[in-house]
């Protein structure tokens, strides 16, 4: 053997080659048993929720999902109507332990991560409250609540509530915040694609709660303008609302111009059932369209700037089409998925109370949706007054 091959070998034998090969085996196989592994294996527990009001009927999809998801635990239930709390407790086969009358009591007993809650719109700044002087936070659903006056003053006790190093959150629940198609619109338009924005239209609604079966809990209050705000307008104007702030970081309008009017007064009486609103920007439009007399359910919006378009087409698919293209392409966009921690309200929840993911600016964020509700009164304010309503920047 040459001393060359001699040096060779020796070299390959040496305890620093024989590390080299033994850390770079336990590498591969470290990361085969870690791909291989059940991803609840290393997963962080469950956050603690509690349920506060049965009577908000998006409470039926969550329990539906409620027992195949890994990122919450229910600890609680607060609903004092006796009947509706044990027509619930049947139906979904829940624990006779979990319910309480009382959200004092239950806060005070069980101190979950947050509340998720299923109560009247304008009941949600009463229950914020209380969960925030136990520094528990909130997650309600869409919108945040009935006023401006009610939205400023939550985010006052959400800002006054809580450690830094366990602040309290409210966020607000839109189940179009977790379509893949909306995520990659405001993707694009974020990312430039699509040029400067000049055009928004955001189409949302049914063809009217009755109409679809909403419940006996439900429907009275969603028809009462004193506990839900407005009709159609707050119920589906939020939506369009809330991709527009987002879409324009935050800004609110220059001004909101909106008609309602109520096509189907007997079954309607006391609130609209169909809206337009025009929220003017300095250099771009905005067109909502709520409406509970669509011929079938919508949730849809349509994305124009001075360099393309983007169109979402259902939860997941999006048609464009960029300056410079002949014409649109036949297959729309497959939008990719969105990250496990934004797929669902839950995980999206359990994210931001851990930490690992910061709310500031998104389509759940209180700013966000403060802003929200500076639109939908600037809209109701137009539509009592017939008047174009001027809006400036809230004081922060």
């Amino acid at each position: 053997m040459s001393n060359t091959r001699q040096k060779s070998a020796t070299h390959k034998n040496s305890p620093r080659s024989i590390f080299l090969l033994v850390r770079s085996l336990s590498v591969i196989i470290g990361s085969f048993f870690l791909l291989a592994a059940p991803r609840h294996a290393s997963a962080e527990p469950p956050i603690r929720v509690a349920i506060v009001g049965l009577v908000h009927g998006h409470v039926k999809g969550f329990l539906a999902v409620l027992p195949g998801n890994q990122a919450a635990t229910l600890v609680a239930i607060v609903e004092p109507q006796d009947a509706l709390a044990k027509d619930y407790a049947a139906k979904y086969h829940l624990d006779a332990k979990l319910f309480y009358t009382d959200l004092e009591k239950m806060l005070v007993e069980q101190h979950p991560d947050a509340v998720l809650v299923y109560t009247t719109i304008a009941d949600h700044r009463k229950v914020i409250e209380t969960a925030a002087r136990h520094g528990v936070s909130s997650m309600v659903e869409k919108p945040l609540a009935t006023t401006l006056e009610d939205a400023l003053a939550i985010r006052t006790v959400a800002r006054n509530s809580g450690t830094p190093e366990r602040p309290v959150q409210v966020l607000v629940n839109y189940e179009t915040t977790w379509y893949a198609s909306n995520q990659e619109v405001i993707a694009q338009a974020a990312a430039g694609k699509l040029g400067d924005l000049r055009k928004v239209m955001v189409h949302d609604g049914h063809e009217g709660p009755k109409e679809i079966g909403v419940g006996p809990e439900w429907l009275p209050w969603l028809t009462d303008p004193a506990q839900n705000g407005a009709g159609a307008l707050f119920d589906f104007g939020c939506y369009g609302a809330d991709l527009m702030t987002v879409l324009m970081h935050g800004q609110p309008p220059v001004s909101v111009t909106a008609v309602t009017q109520t096509d189907k007064p007997e079954i309607y009486p006391h609130v609209d059932d169909d809206a337009t609103v025009i929220l003017r920007y300095p250099k771009a439009q905005a067109v909502l369209m709520p409406s509970w007399n669509w011929s079938f359910a919508r949730k849809d919006m349509e994305v124009y700037g001075n360099a393309g378009y983007a169109i979402t087409v259902g939860v997941d698919r999006v048609r464009v089409r960029y300056r410079g293209e002949k014409a649109e392409p036949v297959t729309p966009l497959t939008a990719p998925p969105l990250p496990e921690a934004q797929r669902d309200s839950l995980s999206y929840l359990a994210a931001v109370l851990r930490g690992h993911l910061q709310p500031e600016g998104d389509l759940s964020s209180l700013e966000t949706n403060v802003v929200v509700m500076q639109i939908l009164d600037g809209a109701l304010r137009s539509a009592q007054t017939g008047k174009t309503i001027a809006l400036t920047p809230l004081p922060h």
